[in-house]
């Protein structure tokens, strides 16, 4: 097994039934979500509407660090843990991050595997795993003011030359901007930088 640190191919070895993430999750939905759980158990849950009454959950969002599931010392009135056992989810860690960002942003995983706890080592490595995810999602901060203004225009659907226009600079004065902002963000396309903007809250 690898030292940290750990792959998202590293997941399926040490999560073998499967694993949820979400990243930087504010007010509704998180930037980025990647569930490998098993599908019959996804489709359950859902339908069910367990999210609210599930112990695991209620841990993620009072707490952070993390923990087996067979330490969550919550009420389980649904007998959730017991229903996903059914399912093949036996042993489970759950990981939630909080970094006192201003957004609110929280990111969590949860890890599965059906035959044997999770020993400390591995939830180190996991723990290491979503941390640095959700390091990875911070929202730069050296965009200057014209490179969001540029941006904001972009999200209202502005080409180069109606935003040059509007801000009586030149077009490739607006593409400097514009490059500049997708470099940052990492964004390949003008309308991705924008919308990463958005999502991270700064325009």
């Amino acid at each position: 097994m690898k030292l940290n640190p750990i792959t998202a191919e590293d997941i399926t070895v040490l999560a073998p039934v499967g694993s949820y993430l979400a990243l930087r999750v504010g007010f509704a939905f998180p930037m980025t979500e990647v569930n490998n759980l098993p599908p019959d158990w996804v489709d359950h849950y859902t339908r069910q509407r367990y999210m609210l009454q599930d112990p695991v959950m209620r841990w993620i969002y009072a707490n952070t660090g993390a923990i087996r599931w067979s330490a969550i010392d919550l009420d389980d009135p649904y007998r959730i843990l017991a229903q996903a056992r059914t399912f093949g989810l036996a042993y489970g860690l759950a990981v939630s991050v909080f970094d006192g960002n201003s957004e609110g942003q929280r990111s969590f995983g949860t890890f599965v595997r059906s035959d044997r706890e999770f020993d400390d080592g591995e939830i180190s490595m996991l723990s290491s795993y979503v941390s640095r995810r959700h390091d990875q999602k911070a929202p730069p901060t050296n965009l200057t003011a014209a490179e969001l203004e540029a941006l904001r225009m972009v999200k209202e659907g502005m080409r180069a030359k109606q935003i040059a226009f509007r801000l009586g600079v030149t077009e490739g004065a607006v593409k400097q901007r514009l490059t500049n902002a997708k470099k940052k963000l990492g964004a390949s396309t003008g309308t991705q930088a924008a919308t990463m903007a958005t999502e991270f809250g700064l325009i």
